[in-house]
Parts: C-alpha cells; sequence; structure tokens
C-alpha cells in the first residue's frame, strides 16, 4: 500500500509540474507576443515623422494666432478631418469603403485552426 500511495503522490507531483509549467508557457506565449495574432501591415520608424512634423508645424501656428471664427473654422474643416490636419493621411484612414476586402480577427482564427486540424 505504501508504495501505492509512493507512486500518486509522485503522478500528482508531476502532474501538477506540467500544469504549472504549461500555464506559464501560455501566459509567457500570449503576453510576448500579441500583436503576432494578426497579420498587419508593419510601418517602418521613420515614416510618420515627416508628416508629424508638419502638423506639428501648423498647430504652432494655430496656438500662435488668435483664435478663428466660425467661418473660417469651417472652411478649413471641410478639407479634411479637422482644421489642423487637413486631410493629412485620410487616404490611410480605415472607412467601410476601403475595407470591404479586409480580413477580420475571428476570419484569421478560423482559418488557422482550419489550417492546424487540417480541414482545408
Amino acid at each position: 500500500m505504501k508504495i501505492l500511495d509512493f507512486a500518486i503522490s509522485r503522478f500528482e507531483l508531476a502532474s501538477r509540474f506540467i500544469i504549472v509549467a504549461f500555464a506559464c508557457g501560455f501566459i509567457f506565449l500570449f503576453n510576448a507576443f500579441p500583436a503576432l495574432a494578426i497579420s498587419s501591415y508593419q510601418s517602418d520608424t521613420t515614416e510618420g515623422t515627416t508628416q508629424l512634423l508638419e502638423t506639428q508645424r501648423k498647430t504652432d501656428e494655430a496656438a500662435k494666432a488668435p483664435p478663428i471664427g466660425l467661418k473660417e473654422t469651417q472652411e478649413k474643416t471641410k478639407r479634411g478631418l479637422n482644421e489642423v490636419q487637413g486631410d493629412a493621411d485620410i487616404d490611410k484612414m480605415k472607412t467601410p469603403a476601403n475595407s470591404q476586402s479586409a480580413t477580420s480577427v475571428e476570419q484569421e482564427v478560423k482559418g488557422f485552426l482550419e489550417k492546424v486540424t487540417g480541414k482545408d
């Protein structure tokens, strides 16, 4: 009986270790690589610098000038997102018109699971 109790205690210890190791690996994997779940556009680190500098320049000009009137604000806003940004990167914004062919996260996960399970 002592041998059976010893074997069961060793089995429980090993199973606990495996469960803890699996949980730690799971937590590490999904905390360390969350962005790998979605394949998306990877921008260059210097890509937005010039656009931001231009926007900052216009913001500084707007801050130094006296407040503009309603008519001028409406005219500047008609040209784009707001009176400072204008239409900067408006073509890169996600809208229903340019997102019809995009795949959702659900579709990507479903496709991945189909590949893994072989139900392709």
